[in-house]
């Protein structure tokens, strides 16, 4: 099992943050808007070096699309911001019909996603978001694992031309990969190799499932670890080749099981190459107020949770 270390704990918002104010040194068709969280969102750098460039719509998450959908005409690229239950949940009907069906050119940034919220409980803790953003045809999907991973694919979503729906969250994690990485859209990052079950994770529990791999070899288990951080469009190659290696497949993600990554994989599968598959994600439940490393045990997210995942994948190959 290859080793991974970190020598910082950061929150990925902060990621998002100092992505925002790069790409917005290098493009000046970039423009950002708030929904009153600018400091929630990292997006205070960004706001006092561009502040010509920056749109405090307030409590209007609605008219926050709107806006920046029609910023896009005028060849604008517009990074929206706000938590990501009101990113998506609120606003579902303005990003279908003046974002993706319209094809416009902005970059929905969205924190706070998911139960290591915490105590702001079910109403924030938004687990749908991925389900209902990777159904809109022409929209991408990415949900970033640590702070470096979105500072990364926040300056690399500057430079696709089309809606994209980025995922980061507010709590601190590991920031084990590399800090001058190149993101590319679409491509899955291989995190371990191995020949006895494939692991697909997304966001936080990427480095759950690095964990749950160190368990694992001392157990005699050879994981195939692969970072999923791009949900659409997923990477089929990379999906399909370790599971015709491993023969079979856990996923993990922080989202609930419809919907979410495991759904994705599960359809795939399915279509060209049967594989047993086990999920690691929330099964049809709201969330609640809590402490977030508590929760993440409580709803089967913990790194027990995924070794046991595995055992039951390899026993039905």
């Amino acid at each position: 099992m290859k080793t991974y270390t970190y020598t910082d704990l950061k929150d990925t918002r902060s990621g998002f943050g100092e992505g925002l104010l790069e790409a917005g040194r290098k493009n000046p068709n970039i423009v950002a808007l708030c929904a009153d969280l600018i400091g929630s969102m990292k997006m205070d750098a960004f706001v006092a070096e561009f502040p010509e460039r920056f749109i405090q719509v307030g409590i209007a998450e609605a008219n926050m699309i709107g806006i920046a959908a029609g910023l896009t005409i005028g060849g604008k690229i517009p990074f929206t911001g706000t938590f990501a239950n009101f990113s998506t949940g609120r606003v579902y009907d303005q990003i279908r019909q003046s974002v993706a069906y319209s094809q416009k050119n902005v970059k929905i940034c969205a924190s706070h996603a998911g139960l290591t919220l915490g105590e702001d409980g079910a109403t924030h803790q938004i687990l749908e978001d991925i389900g209902l953003m990777k159904m809109l045809p022409n929209m991408v999907v990415i949900n970033t694992c640590d702070f470096s991973q979105t500072k990364a694919a926040t300056i690399a979503i500057a430079d696709y031309n089309g809606p994209v729906y980025l995922r980061f969250g507010r709590p601190k994690v590991p920031d084990f990969t590399p800090k001058d990485q190149i993101f590319e859209i679409g491509k899955a990052i291989m995190l371990n190799e191995g020949k006895d079950v494939s692991i697909f994770a997304t966001g936080h529990l990427v480095w759950t499932a690095i964990e749950a791999g160190a368990i694992l070899a001392e157990k005699g288990i050879d994981a195939e670890i692969i970072n999923i951080h791009t949900i659409k469009p997923l990477d089929r190659e990379a999906v399909l080749k370790s599971a015709a290696k491993t023969r079979c497949v856990v996923t993990a993600e922080e989202h609930q099981m419809n919907g979410g990554l495991g759904d994705s994989i599960a359809q795939l599968l399915s279509r060209e190459m049967p594989t047993p598959l086990e999920m690691v994600a929330v099964d049809d439940k709201f969330g609640e107020s809590g402490i977030p490393e508590d929760l993440m045990v409580k709803y089967g997210l913990s790194t027990p949770d995924i070794v046991n995942a595995v055992m039951r994948a390899i026993v039905r190959k």
